[in-house]
């Protein structure tokens, strides 16, 4: 029998399993892995392990997801790199976990059957009344003619990429970014700007994966984002540019691409560092480094999603600098 593992942010997954066994009746075989607010996505990643470690057949076993591009789907797609007979399903509801189980009553389909199936039947666990309500069925169009490579020296728009928001964030594209963000911003492209992320292919692969419908995300070097900033050619392009570190954000600007401000959203913790919020951890160079950033003239918010108030930046800088001293006694 597949094996079933229900993931998600907060305690959807867990919801939606003890939902399930009221109308479908108790399920073996069935594991939940739960990102809380204080983990990171090596713990959620460490859970996830576990978890396919209980199932009977570990061989053909089906994830179902809450959100494409959230840290569930990206430790989830990462993990199950080299298991090609695993397959994934984002979008995580009843209808959904109900078909599954349903069809998993045959024992000679497959995780790859189960998933394609249940795909169009959950679609169909969405529905409106008023009836009126429904949007007529959509007409696709003829797909166009591929466009060939934009010729150098070519001016679109004002000729100057337009940088919509900046962002810090350790994890980069995850749920917080692919959605809220992405939907206040409304950019029509998001570009991971870190020499690390875009010399490792696997990690590269994902967040391209992750990017949210109707707006790629490409990861490219900071040499790359300097170019991109000076050419014309992408003068019609309204982008949500994200940092890793704050270290590369300088790095950027100073190789003079014209950033004026930029929402701290997540800084994870290591070794010599000591944590400021929930969310963000400095050790002695990240704090120069914002320094460096404030001196510049550049806005420094902090928020994890565009509801959440800012935090007072030098409150932060402040206790880092004095928790940074105290752990050097």
């Amino acid at each position: 029998m597949v094996g079933i593992v229900l993931a998600s942010h907060g305690e959807l997954a867990a919801g939606v399993r003890q939902t399930s066994s009221m109308v479908f009746g108790d399920q073996e075989n069935v594991a939940v892995v739960s990102l809380e607010p204080s983990m990171g996505p090596d713990d959620f990643r460490a859970n996830l392990e576990k978890a396919v470690a209980t199932l009977e057949d570990q061989e053909q076993v089906l994830f179902l997801v809450d959100l494409w591009g959230g840290t569930p789907f990206n430790q989830t797609t990462a993990f199950a790199k080299g298991h090609d007979t695993w397959a994934i399903v984002t979008g995580l509801s009843l209808p959904m976990v109900i078909e599954a189980f349903s069809a998993r009553f045959d024992p000679s389909k497959t995780a790859h059957e189960i998933a394609a199936h249940i795909v169009g039947e959950a679609r169909k666990g969405v529905r409106v009344l008023p009836e009126e309500l429904e949007p007529a069925p959509e007409v696709k169009a003829a797909p166009a003619a591929k466009a060939g490579a934009i010729a150098p020296g070519t001016v679109l728009g004002d000729g100057k990429i337009d940088i919509a928001a900046v962002r810090i964030d350790t994890r980069l594209l995850h749920g917080q970014v692919a959605t809220a963000w992405t939907k206040q911003i409304a950019p029509n492209r998001i570009i991971v700007v870190s020499d690390g992320v875009a010399h490792d292919e696997l990690r590269k692969t994902m967040i391209e994966q992750a990017a949210p419908p109707g707006v790629p995300a490409n990861v490219v070097p900071i040499s790359k984002m300097v170019e991109v900033a000076k050419d014309p050619r992408f003068g019609a392009t309204k982008a949500f540019l994200l940092f890793e570190t704050p270290q590369d954000l300088l790095r950027c600007i100073e190789g003079g691409v014209d950033i004026k401000k930029a929402n701290i959203g997540s800084m994870a913790h290591s070794v010599g560092k000591v944590v400021v919020t929930n969310a963000i951890a400095m050790g002695e160079d990240d704090v120069k480094t914002l320094e460096e950033l404030k001196a510049k003239g550049v806005e420094l918010e902090a928020r994890k999603v565009p509801s959440d108030s800012s935090e007072d930046i030098d409150a932060m800088l402040r206790k880092a600098k004095a928790e940074l001293a105290e752990q050097a006694k």
